[in-house]
């Protein structure tokens, strides 16, 4: 079985340096299949994988690819904290500027020292909304185990694309997220059916004080993510969007449920072309495996 030499990189930890979501980064090796690259993850018993390219493309861009158990995927919002984080500890820079390419797109990223982590943000680019239709919301919702009750008053689930769509359901507050136990085998089904990545279940920011989120998304093998900075990106988006401001900003708490906190940071600002967003999160370089069997 192919089997790189593989970091193990904790991604979106808290401040504190606490959880994260560990994320396996590797060279990538041009005589492996994808095969291959899907079996580092399960290899090594964590979610997510990141494969690094061995050259720079003609438009500046690091080539960038992140493969689950199961499938590959078109961006990775935590995978590119984690890759880029690693990307910076192998220099001996303080702060490293550069562009990444993923899934047909380039974008730029930052990276930056800091005492007990590595810093790292990244353009997320375009964030298109929608209101999801009658039957696409119930399906979602009944999959989910709620009910209309359970979404607080004056807000409402909502479609965004990065990229990849996902559906972002709100409910009333943190016990109500901690008791979201949902039927896999349905929200499979209806992720697929409506061609959806996952459910980012969310309790919005108040003020000072962070939101709260987890992420499901059985249809790509991951049933719950630890930290998913993309949606929480899509969140900022909707927020900026439903609120009318011009810029916003914010943190969104992760991973509780499995043991493992995490944050993500997360801008978004509107543009000529709609709304912008710029994530964040922190990462620490844990250690490396190596298997040669």
């Amino acid at each position: 079985m192919f089997w790189p030499d593989v970091t193990v990189v904790d991604a979106c930890v808290r401040r504190d340096g606490r959880g994260g979501s560990p994320t396996a980064v590797t060279d990538d090796d041009p005589a492996a299949t994808d095969a291959d690259r899907r079996a580092v993850a399960a290899a090594a018993g964590i979610s997510h994988a990141a494969f690094l390219g061995p050259r720079r493309r003609p438009d500046g861009g690091w080539p960038v690819r992140f493969f689950t158990a199961t499938a590959e995927l078109s961006g990775c919002g935590h995978g590119t904290v984690a890759a880029q984080a690693l990307r910076l500890t192998r220099t001996a820079l303080g702060e490293l500027n550069d562009r990444q390419h993923t899934g047909g797109r380039t974008f730029d990223t930052a990276a930056i020292r800091r005492p007990a982590a590595v810093e790292v943000w990244f353009d997320q680019g375009l964030v298109a909304l929608r209101r999801p239709a009658p039957d696409e919301r119930a399906a979602i919702i009944a999959a989910l185990g709620l009910t209309a009750d359970d979404l607080p008053p004056g807000d409402a689930p909502r479609i965004a694309a990065p990229g990849a769509p996902r559906i972002l359901v709100p409910v009333g507050d943190r016990s109500a997220l901690r008791r979201v136990r949902p039927h896999l085998g349905r929200l499979t089904a209806a992720c697929r059916r409506y061609g959806l990545l996952g459910c980012f279940v969310y309790v919005a920011p108040v003020g000072e004080r962070p939101g709260a989120a987890r992420m499901f998304a059985p249809a790509i093998g991951v049933d719950e993510d630890v930290a998913n900075a993309n949606s929480t990106g899509c969140l900022a988006a909707h927020l900026l969007d439903t609120t009318g401001a011009q810029t916003i900003a914010i943190e969104v708490e992760q991973g509780d449920t499995l043991n493992r906190p995490a944050s993500v940071l997360a801008s978004a600002r509107h543009g000529p072309a709609g709304i912008t967003t710029r994530v964040g999160g922190l990462a620490v370089v844990r250690h490396r495996h190596r298997d040669d069997n």
